[in-house]
């Protein structure tokens, strides 16, 4: 992928706002964008959400299905994700230029589902130990790209996770081993993740001369020579840190930029959850009393 050029003058500029604490937007170092976020807008998936950060657009669209149990995991079910930059989203995606980026994506939300520091209980997702099993697929689309991608897609993930529903199923015991399963069609008996809500944020901090950000524009992404991405759940866990970039970052630096990711997430985790049960408990309480229920595009949710 191409890499989008910045100017000596811009880079200084930039720089400097960051050492005095005034971002070129206006927001100070440790300040997100305008969040704006929505779940149930897929018709035909088993749940979805979007949302957009800034001018930074995702939508995550996910699909349970009956798969065959793995081999060295008969308990458990699995995750499978997949993301992919739209050619829309920027110039740099034109072709095959997304290909990296799609796959250093993958790649990241994949570790972050696939463990146990995500949360997410693998077992309860087996029907038939050894045999069959819920296959969750996580298909995330990023549709405008304006920095801090991988912290929208996961922050989009954990809204689609919420708003999944998994079929009920009733199992047989046909005697001899032999077991026979039957999926409920009613959507009323439909279960929730379970452990969803133990599913980490990403929160990425970028080095920018001697301090750092979050939440960048593309300008401030291409200022960092490094990036540290730090894993937080609700209980306020760290639960994974990753170095990016070509840069070092000192160990005292590295620690006061995990404390910092930690308390950062467990506000926004918190702020979150209560939108996300607020909508679900509108739509609820809509379809009780038999009213429609409409979709503006976004569900407004101003962190």
């Amino acid at each position: 992928m191409p890499t989008p050029l910045i100017s000596p003058a811009e880079k200084s500029y930039i720089e400097q706002g960051v050492e005095n604490d005034c971002r070129s937007d206006g927001r100070g170092r440790l300040e997100y964008r305008h969040l704006v976020l929505e779940t149930g807008l897929l018709s035909q998936t088993s749940g979805s959400a979007r949302c957009r950060l800034g001018d930074s657009d995702v939508l995550v669209g996910i699909k349970v299905e009956i798969g065959e149990c793995e081999q060295d995991q008969p308990h458990q079910g699995r995750i499978v994700c997949n993301v992919e930059c739209s050619p829309s989203a920027s110039q740099q995606f034109e072709g095959r230029g997304a290909d990296d980026l799609n796959n250093a994506l993958t790649l990241s939300l994949d570790r972050l589902l696939n463990g146990p520091q995500s949360g997410i209980d693998l077992a309860k997702l087996c029907i038939i130990p050894g045999q069959q099993c819920w296959v969750i697929y996580v298909d995330a689309m990023v549709m405008d790209c304006a920095g801090n991608l991988l912290d929208c897609i996961v922050m989009t993930t954990r809204a689609a996770l919420f708003n999944t529903r998994i079929p009920k199923t009733e199992i047989q015991d046909l005697g001899e081993g032999e077991f026979e399963f039957e999926v409920m069609d009613d959507v009323e008996d439909a279960e929730p993740v379970v452990g969803w809500e133990q599913l980490p944020l990403a929160v990425t901090l970028y080095k920018i001369g001697e301090r750092y950000i979050l939440d960048p524009t593309i300008l401030e992404e291409l200022c960092s020579q490094v990036t540290l991405t730090v894993g937080v759940n609700k209980t306020g866990q760290v639960c994974g840190v990753q170095k990016g970039g070509f840069g070092s970052i000192d160990p005292s630096l590295m620690t006061e930029m995990i404390q910092t990711a930690t308390t950062m997430a467990g506000s926004l985790i918190q702020q979150l959850d209560t939108k996300l049960i607020e909508e679900e408990n509108q739509g609820l309480e809509k379809r009780r009393r038999g009213e429609p229920i409409q979709k503006l595009g976004f569900f407004a949710a101003v962190i």
